[in-house]
């Protein structure tokens, strides 16, 4: 199934990330069978799903926090409804071999997280339940602004719900900076010369800042990128032109794989290394600085058994180029949906109005290292000095191509890691790369 084409969501504005007052839908929901329509009974009468199961896929690696978050969520919905979850984790470079498995075999779950950039790719597959009126018929669903629903809504529907926000920042260790003698980047060449340094002290097998290859490079890319003026792709004349051969795009690029090839800030062995080998290295002491989100905080903890907390842990803003302010990061963010397949809509939707609810999807985000999108906890969330670079960030971050095929250039081919690669083995220059990798983006986002 084709669909029309996706505008690029706008960032998040300055007011919004300090507490913007919530917006509500002044439309009437149509009538509908969808999951949640106004018509469905309601499930407060209590034990109208007693003994039934819901399957619910949840991504990443489950934690102390999670699971105590998860236990909560669970059970207000068995409170709420009679029935019983079954969670499953799923790691997230597995997870789309998992969806593709799922929308094949019809062996998927009743409920599942995606990342916000995901969504529209699925919504062509036909993987997604419509959810247009359990979201206008829920009061907290109302009270998200709207523009918040960008990556969720195509064609005039709306097929998940935005559960948390997310952007990334630099996560560094903070005692080596004391110890060193650094100070907080504040431009490309300072992040160069602490790169460089922690290297110089700490070790070749040392990463000072560690280059990302694997399955969510672009997160680490783009500030570059955008910081230099560039773009991946732009919708014009009725297609996708991609815009990786304009001089903005080509400086990212270059300062990127120059941070491994000209300034050795980190090793030329580990160029598919993803956030999540990066993060275990970083528990180990040997990583310096990457790209990342709260959300690994807990996780490094655990792993170094707290020999790596919160005195050797902090974050700042990835600098402008320029020094001018932060770069602008990627506005992304994690949903949950209702899978198409699933044999209990009624059941799921219940799930939907109990996970991204005020109540839990406050808690979700917050204890997940997301931006909580509720106005009034964003407004905390932008006050509290760990997490000020993210909200900081927020501000001016940005969005990848919104198009279906874009999870397929991302994910699947990994046009954009296979071209950093080549630069960095010495098989193809930049300008080579770059001209053969904006052929192929344009050839996936055109399909």
């Amino acid at each position: 199934m084709k669909f029309a084409r996706i505008a690029t969501t706008t960032a998040t504005t300055a007011a919004l990330a300090l507490g913007l007052a919530a917006c509500s839908s002044s439309s009437e929901p149509a009538a509908s069978n969808a999951p949640g329509a106004s018509e469905a009974p309601a499930a407060s009468s209590g034990p109208k799903f007693a003994g039934q199961t819901l399957t619910v896929w949840r991504l990443g690696a489950p934690d102390e926090v999670q699971n105590k978050l998860m236990a909560d969520m669970n059970a207000k919905f068995k409170e709420t409804t009679g029935a019983d979850v079954n969670l499953q984790w799923v790691a997230w470079p597995d997870a789309q071999a998992k969806w593709t498995a799922a929308l094949a075999g019809g062996e998927g779950p009743d409920v599942t997280e995606f990342g916000n950039d995901q969504v529209a790719a699925w919504v062509a597959q036909d993987a997604l339940a419509d959810i247009t009126d359990l979201v206008k018929s829920t009061p907290d669903f109302q009270q998200i602004p709207q523009n918040l629903w960008g990556y969720e809504t195509v064609d005039g529907k709306i097929y998940a719900a935005p559960w948390g926000g997310g952007t990334r920042a630099v996560l560094y260790r903070k005692d080596w900076f004391k110890e060193l003698g650094i100070e907080v980047p504040k431009n490309w060449d300072d992040l160069v010369a602490a790169a460089k340094k922690i290297v110089e002290k700490k070790g070749k097998d040392v990463d000072g800042f560690a280059f990302n290859g694997g399955s969510d490079a672009n997160m680490s890319l783009s500030p570059f990128v955008w910081s230099a003026g560039g773009d991946f792709a732009a919708f014009e004349g009725g297609k996708w032109v991609g815009k990786l051969t304009e001089p903005g795009f080509k400086e990212g690029f270059q300062f990127y794989t120059d941070l491994v090839v000209k300034h050795g800030a980190s090793r030329k062995s580990a160029l598919s290394q993803n956030s999540i080998d990066i993060r275990t290295r970083f528990a180990n002491n040997k990583v310096g600085m990457f790209v990342t989100g709260g959300w690994d905080i807990t996780t490094i903890k655990e792993q170094s058994k707290n020999k790596v907390g919160d005195d050797q842990m902090a974050f700042f803003s990835l600098p402008a180029k320029d020094g001018s302010g932060p770069a602008p990061a990627f506005q992304g963010g994690n949903d949950i949906a209702i899978w198409k397949d699933t044999k209990n809509q009624e059941l799921a939707a219940e799930y939907l109005k109990v996970a991204a609810g005020q109540e839990f999807g406050t808690r979700y985000a917050k204890e997940g290292g997301l931006l909580p999108l509720y106005p009034a906890a964003l407004a905390e969330f932008a006050s509290d000095p760990l997490q000020a670079p993210f909200a900081e960030t927020f501000k001016v971050a940005k969005g990848f191509p919104n198009d279906t095929n874009w999870a397929e250039a991302n994910d699947t081919k990994a046009v954009l890691q296979n071209a950093a690669r080549s630069v960095i083995e010495g098989k193809k220059n930049v300008d080579t790369a770059l001209a053969d990798a904006n052929k192929e983006l344009e050839e996936i986002l055109n399909q």
